[in-house]
């Protein structure tokens, strides 16, 4: 399958909204339609966040089974359930609202962001170590895979760490997100330096922010790595023109892949190329 790329659609996020762009999925029915015209244009996975009633980000287990059930009724696209849905949470309680609903809804995969970040420069997006050591072991409790979302080298060497600790396991899957205010900046050279720190066996995939989201994907896929596109890393198709969906992005995704003599990957066939077990 050399000529196979995981397109991961990242559907919604925790900060955008309507008003941002129209096309923003917050409701259970909107998230779960545009999972579907994303399997449909391409996606082997979805990353999903939840909003609550007023819009703003949540991590309520409900929400999630509602989400999933709607998706599932359609298709077999892998679902990645976010484990960050709640900025806001920094305690140890709230550390296990973040655990919480993967014991319960037992995703095929879920992300694992590597460490704390000054995110956009405005707050505080926390992942502390007892967090990340609570996280890896009710991972591999209930067999989810972590997508390991990386925001700058430090953070792969921490993931080595917990290789070597038991808290991971190998085979490894990175997520590199780059060009976020407070992360590495989104460049090719950047990529290639990640790139350069995986252990052995590792599969990766990328995505850039806002301007730096083209010329990522390109050498990502240049690279031998897979792609994430969606609304929650971009609102715009191009500069100054919104994004009509999320399907849209992965359409754009598929075209680049084609032209380059490659193809989207089934779910089935990212279920091979990570390791994962239904």
């Amino acid at each position: 399958m050399e000529d196979k790329r995981i397109i991961s659609a990242a559907l919604t996020g925790n900060w955008g909204n309507k008003s941002n762009n129209p096309a923003m999925p917050l409701t259970p029915t909107e998230i779960a339609e545009s999972a579907y015209e994303c399997y449909q244009a391409g996606a082997a996975i979805v990353h999903l966040h939840m909003r609550d009633e007023n819009g703003n980000p949540t991590m309520n287990t409900e929400r999630f089974r509602q989400t999933i059930a709607l998706i599932q009724e359609k298709c077999d696209v892998v679902i990645n359930m976010t484990s960050s849905g709640e900025h806001t949470l920094t305690s140890i309680a709230s550390d296990d609202a973040r655990v919480a609903p993967f014991l319960v809804l037992k995703p095929e995969m879920s992300s694992y962001d590597c460490g704390t970040v000054n995110w956009m420069h405005k707050t505080i997006f926390e992942n502390s170590p007892q967090l990340l050591e609570k996280l890896g072991k009710a991972y591999q409790e209930v067999g989810v895979k972590p997508e390991l979302e990386i925001f700058d080298g430090g953070m792969i060497y921490t993931t080595l760490y917990y290789l070597k600790q038991g808290i991971l396991k190998a085979p490894l899957h990175y997520q590199f997100i780059m060009g976020a205010p407070g992360g590495m900046d989104g460049t090719v050279n950047n990529l290639a330096y990640l790139r350069s720190l995986l252990p052995e066996g590792a599969t990766w995939s990328a995505s850039g922010l806002g301007a730096a989201h083209i010329p990522i994907m390109l050498a990502a896929l240049a690279m031998g790595g897979h792609v994430r596109v969606g609304l929650e890393d971009n609102i715009y198709y191009e500069k100054g023109v919104l994004a009509k969906s999320n399907a849209q992005l992965v359409e754009r995704a598929v075209n680049i892949m084609k032209a380059a003599g490659m193809r989207p990957a089934t779910p089935n066939e990212a279920r091979e190329i990570l390791s994962i077990k239904r």
